[in-house]
């Protein structure tokens, strides 16, 4: 089984979760970044089905799979701190 870790970290003067070197997009808290990265640790986790999925890769480049159900990542969101 894979295992994906989502992180939350500053980024463009907000906040934003990265999954390896690509991140998000910028939110104005942390705690907003905390729950996109939550909700997209879930949709990861918990999907079940064959279905179509859309991804961006670290050069800005989007891509279109069928990936099996049966094959859902392990998902974590770390969470490495806050300020303020």
């Amino acid at each position: 089984m894979t295992h994906i870790r989502y992180e939350i970290v500053e980024h463009d003067g907000g906040w934003a979760y990265k999954l390896g070197d690509v991140f998000s997009e910028t939110h104005p808290t942390h705690d907003g970044a905390l729950a996109a990265a939550r909700a997209a640790a879930t949709r990861q986790a918990g999907f079940g089905d064959t279905r179509p999925i859309a991804y961006q890769d670290r050069n800005g480049k989007w891509h279109e799979e069928t990936v099996n159900g049966s094959d859902a990542p392990d998902v974590e969101v770390e969470d490495t701190g806050r300020s303020g």
